[in-house]
């Protein structure tokens, strides 16, 4: 059993960085090239990312397309991009640009009758669900916001009308490099066995990886961890 490995490459203002907690006032700027910090994860094995567009989280749709661009043409990665999706238009753009996947986390709590919709017309291969967690409800609109819809009747739900993909997202826990909350992912997996569950939000080390293999999660996405140098490209080479 492998894990599938995702770094995370977040925009704001062309520029790759990390919040705390999905905080827009702790953002940190790790490049200002998110293409050269992509190509060096690719020379290093990498072979998918999970690219967001903060500032498209907070806008009426995506901002930084252009990086989007470069970042499909430029190296032969594969993305899920996310961030700022609000429209169909917005989602043909991604897919013009080149990307795999698409994320859809706050229209599918505010709109789902319209995520169905996507859903069911381009396949749930391509339409991953993001679910941001804020004490076992999801959180909206970068984060900004909590609503009042529970976890895992949310997945439920939309697990039952096709979703397969889901990004789970522990907002308590992203960015603080205090470990993950592994038990929140063991307990989705073991009740949606099916589902291809990626989990993210404070992965810190190896051994946080390791728990994850370990519960049979078959993905994880590691953002400030390899920015910071707690898990270094090398140190991810055996699970590649």
């Amino acid at each position: 059993m492998k894990i599938e490995i995702i770094p995370a490459l977040d925009i704001i203002d062309g520029k790759c960085v990390r919040l705390s907690q999905g905080d827009y006032n702790k953002k940190k700027v790790y490049g200002e090239n998110p293409l050269n910090i992509a190509k060096q994860m690719e020379d290093a094995g990498i072979t998918r990312l999970h690219v967001v567009d903060l500032d498209g989280a907070l806008s009426s749709g995506i901002v930084n397309i252009n990086v989007l661009r470069q970042l499909c043409s430029e190296t032969s990665l594969t993305i899920d991009f996310g961030g700022g999706i609000k429209t169909e238009d917005d989602i043909d753009a991604a897919f013009q640009c080149g990307v795999a996947m698409v994320t859809v986390g706050s229209m599918a709590v505010k709109k789902p009758d319209l995520f169905l919709k996507w859903l069911n017309h381009y396949g749930g291969d391509k339409i991953i669900l993001g679910a941001d967690v804020d004490q076992g409800k999801i959180a909206v609109n970068g984060w900004q916001e909590q609503s009042s819809k529970e976890l895992f009747p949310f997945l439920e739900d939309y697990i039952a009308k096709g979703v397969q993909k889901v990004i789970c997202t522990d907002i308590s826990k992203d960015g603080m490099l205090q470990g993950t909350n592994v038990n929140l992912y063991k307990e989705i997996q073991e009740l949606f066995p099916d589902l291809y569950l990626i989990a993210s939000g404070g992965i810190s080390s190896l051994h946080d990886i390791d728990s994850l293999l370990e519960h049979q999660i078959p993905g994880v996405i590691i953002g400030k961890a390899l920015y910071e140098g707690n898990i270094t490209l090398k140190d991810l080479q055996p699970y590649l």
